[in-house]
């Protein structure tokens, strides 16, 4: 499995430097994880962080000198082998880890799978696929989401009131 640790976000300059978001919880440490490749893991890119700018990093890619080359890159997100990345701490997770996992009420009842862990700017918010085809966001916090057990495969989901209707839920299979 690989992981998310990164995005290029486009070019910076005229000779080839990118502007690179970092997903990991120190920053810098997205070239310490060793080789990044893209989404289908075809292309590896050797990563050296130059500077800092506006929230993002400038980073040079080996083989990357011309802004065209940088600019193409552009929306490129950056996976490293999942073995790479620490263990994450008690009650931490990988986002990666929950996908997939059984979506359950408080009192058992089945409410579809994780599809995402997603986050706009304001926290994380965690999609859950429902069997009628929906997908609600439903707010990733210990109030909504009180339980994660990956072992036993499952979530918890405690959602605020009024947030899914009874069809939603009713219609629901594991």
């Amino acid at each position: 499995m690989r992981i998310c640790v990164g995005q290029i976000l486009g070019a910076h300059g005229v000779r080839g430097l990118v502007k690179l978001a970092s997903f990991t919880e120190d920053p810098e440490a997205i070239t310490q994880y060793g080789e990044l490749t893209d989404e289908a893991g075809e292309r590896v890119f050797d990563v050296a962080l130059v500077g800092a700018n506006k929230g993002h990093w400038i980073a040079r890619i080996d083989a990357v000198d011309d802004r065209d080359i940088a600019q193409a890159l552009s929306g490129t997100r950056l996976f490293v082998d999942r073995a790479k990345l620490p263990p994450p701490d008690e009650d931490e997770f990988y986002h990666a880890d929950l996908i997939g996992l059984r979506a359950e009420l408080p009192d058992g009842t089945a409410l579809g799978t994780v599809a995402a862990i997603h986050n706009f700017g304001a926290g994380d918010i965690i999609e859950i696929a429902l069997s009628s085809g929906k997908r609600p966001l439903l707010p990733f916090d210990r109030e909504t989401v009180p339980q994660i057990d990956p072992v036993a495969g499952r979530v918890v989901i405690d959602p605020p009131p009024g947030l899914l209707d009874e069809a939603q839920i009713r219609g629901a299979k594991p």
